[in-house]
């Protein structure tokens, strides 16, 4: 079968698509035939040797991308009793080690794997998984209560719009930060507030909310800047952990880290079938055009997930 994958670091140019060896589903694993693979920052990261760097990622010969995965179980392995052959699933491949989504068949645990969202196509369910647990996860370590203020930064990217959504779903009231032409997506999406990026954003936020906010979810990865909008004793949400702020003025700083949460998936998906969660898709391309994917959203301006297609 065909798969990304890189065996040195640098530029789009690295990528390869290359033949690999069919996987076979373990115990408690599911073989999924991949109709669709989102292509993530962390994808960007991973090649350009950043996740090596921070010592997230050991070196290896070679390395796989593609964490977000929609498609069909062909198999099931020893043990594996959540879904059937025919089903229509989405997962998350979190360990970076493994083999990745970004191919034409995938293995993962069942308990990665969740009930693909009725009504949404391969492609948008493709772009739920990462989004969706990142965005849920964020919100919980924020600890807010209903009518307490969130803000958050990189509003109009994907795990930002989904913070507002499940935000507003809280009663959590929001305050989001974006460039100034996004204000429509963002109404539409809950926020209750909308600031324009700033080097001041910490003053701009306070003329909306004085005092600053409860607690702030970092998702454009503003560091200091952001902080500067929450009040004391507040929580900040780190999604990078080299750009937490310390903890100043008695706040509590911490950092999201995602992982495969094949039940809350579940839960997130049925929202999104519901309507509460949008989809997000800015494009598809053939898993062959991995790069091209890589180099647009490099380019910045994607309002939602590039999703590569076997």
């Amino acid at each position: 079968m065909q798969a990304v994958i890189i065996r040195r670091f640098g530029g789009p140019e690295v990528l390869e698509l290359a033949d690999v060896p069919s996987p076979r589903p373990g115990p408690g694993q599911v073989l999924i035939r991949v109709s669709a693979a989102a292509v993530n920052r962390i994808d960007l990261s991973t090649r350009a040797g950043r996740i090596t760097e921070a010592g997230l990622l050991a070196p290896a010969p070679v390395v796989a991308l593609g964490w977000d995965v929609a498609g069909e179980v062909t198999e099931t392995g020893t043990g594996a009793t959540r879904f059937a052959v025919g089903d229509r699933v989405i997962g998350l491949r979190d360990l970076l080690s493994a083999p990745g989504a970004q191919a034409e068949q995938v293995v993962l645990d069942e308990s990665a794997v969740a009930p693909a969202p009725a009504g949404w196509s391969d492609a948008e369910a493709a772009t739920l998984p990462l989004a969706a647990l990142t965005a849920d996860r964020s919100l919980e370590l924020a600890g807010l209560r209903q009518g307490q203020t969130l803000m958050v930064t990189g509003a109009a990217g994907v795990v930002g719009g989904v913070v507002l959504q499940l935000a507003a779903l809280r009663g959590i009231r929001t305050v989001a930060v974006a460039d100034a032409p996004d204000e429509p997506l963002l109404r539409s999406l809950g926020a209750d507030h909308v600031v324009p990026r700033t080097d001041r954003l910490g003053a701009a936020v306070r003329n909306v909310v004085p005092g600053g906010v409860d607690s702030v979810i970092d998702a454009a990865v503003v560091g200091i800047g952001a902080h500067e909008a929450l009040r004391g004793g507040g929580a900040f949400v780190a999604l990078v952990a080299p750009f937490a702020p310390p903890p100043l003025r008695g706040t509590r700083v911490v950092v999201q880290e995602v992982f495969a949460d094949g039940a809350r998936l579940a839960e997130l998906a049925a929202l999104a079938a519901a309507g509460r969660i949008t989809p997000r898709v800015a494009g598809t391309l053939p898993l062959a055009k991995v790069a091209t994917a890589h180099e647009r959203m490099a380019a910045g301006g994607l309002r939602g997930r590039l999703v590569l297609v076997p």
